[in-house]
């Protein structure tokens, strides 16, 4: 997430490690940090509509048609690229970085990760309809230095079996009518995205989530202009050249007692206790646009046995945290790894062993836990900085996961 708070340190790395993408190439090292405390979790709770747009989101169905996930990926037009030579970082197991377009654009910034293991875990080697997949979330500014216009999520194909390849999807919201259905932008900083079964959960940051359905591609044509969204005057629906979008299907809406409503900056998905964790980006001082306290960290859990939450849920554990400028949150089987891009560090911690601090990545994004039967089980993040996006794994035991 770029922040205000950082912009200073970022002119003054400007030519340095941050725009070309390098990172910390030593060994992390453990050290002594301040440990999370325990906060009333019955202070948190989240209301969930998974049927907000039912009749829109039907009409728009029965008036564009629908793209399996398998059909968008079969059209992926953006070729992935190998990691730079330049990239190093301590457990190092493999990734990519987008294209030279989407690398080097400024106004389009890469947020939230997740992967085809968080949807459905290790069967099927971890394949969503036929493919093992990275989830990418964007925001989209007006310009440079511009005001947030939309989001979008790439899809990006990670099998062997398919080409190096991926696919963009712009995120939209139904309007209109059912005699007219219609969507629009979504201008949220997308900070955060977990998937579980077919739903996306996309962090919106003052609010809670937005849930998407992947079942619920909707095609759209790529003419047009690129300023044009949603149904025009002839009965046609354009969004921006983009052939595919993913309508809101609900909302997940966050409440809580405490004076401060949270802040969701990032999530992540809890294969293991079947939750999703969110952790909020906070400052010591100096923020314009971000609390400055300690940030926290929440935990929801699903409806049992289901991908979707009850209509109300009571989080399961809430911490608040000694860190700040956090970007990114995982957890799995009662540990935790937080993420400072403002620091460089990351945060492991568990409530048995206690904290440990890691040199990290600059520019440093949200985190996934990947499951692996035969292999190690892996932690993806991303590095958001213009001309330096790399989208890479590490063991999760270098940094503290045993």
């Amino acid at each position: 997430m770029i922040r205000h708070v950082r912009t200073a340190a970022r002119t003054l790395l400007a030519a340095g490690l941050l725009v070309t993408g390098a990172l910390v190439g030593a060994p992390p090292t453990s050290a002594a940090a301040a440990a999370p405390t325990t906060l009333p979790a019955s202070d948190y709770t989240l209301t969930a509509d998974y049927h907000q747009f039912d009749a829109l989101d039907s009409a728009l169905v029965s008036t564009l048609g629908t793209s399996a996930v398998h059909t968008v990926m079969e059209h992926a037009n953006h070729d992935r690229q190998a990691l730079p030579s330049s990239f190093s970082v301590a457990g190092l197991s493999t990734g990519f970085r987008f294209d030279d377009g989407d690398n080097s654009d400024c106004q389009s910034v890469p947020q939230g990760i997740t992967t085809s293991r968080d949807a459905v875990g290790t069967a099927d080697s971890g394949n969503y309809d036929g493919h093992q997949l990275v989830l990418v979330s964007w925001y989209t500014k007006d310009g440079c230095d511009g005001a947030q216009q939309r989001s979008r999520i790439t899809l990006v194909d990670w099998d062997a079996t398919y080409p190096n390849a991926y696919r963009k999807v712009l995120l939209v919201e139904p309007t209109g009518t059912t005699a007219a259905p219609d969507f629009k932008d979504i201008p949220i900083h997308a900070g955060g995205v977990s998937w579980y079964g077919d739903y996306l959960y996309v962090a919106d940051t003052g609010r809670g989530m937005r849930v998407f359905d992947l079942r619920k591609i909707l095609n759209t044509s790529t003419g047009g202009t690129s300023d044009q969204i949603g149904r025009q005057s002839d009965g046609a629906y354009y969004a921006h050249n983009y052939a595919y979008v993913l309508p809101q299907v609900g909302t997940v809406t966050a409440r809580t007692t405490s004076t401060d409503k949270l802040v969701w900056s990032s999530v992540s998905l809890d294969r293991v206790s079947k939750s999703i964790v969110m952790a909020e980006y906070t400052c010591q001082s100096g923020c314009t646009d971000y609390p400055n306290r300690p940030p926290r960290a929440v935990r929801f859990p699903f409806a049992s046995g289901a991908t979707t939450f009850a209509a109300t849920t009571t989080a399961g554990q809430a911490l608040q945290l000694p860190w700040y400028n956090l970007n990114g949150v995982a957890s799995h089987n009662g540990r935790w790894w937080f993420n400072s891009s403002g620091q460089k560090k990351l945060y492991y911690w568990t409530p048995t062993a206690g904290p440990a601090t890691f040199a990290w990545v600059s520019g440093g994004e949200s985190i996934s836990y990947w499951e692996d039967a035969t292999g190690p089980d892996l932690l993806w993040s991303l590095q958001e900085t213009t001309g330096g996006r790399n989208v890479f794994a590490v063991t999760q035991s270098t940094y503290g996961g045993g």
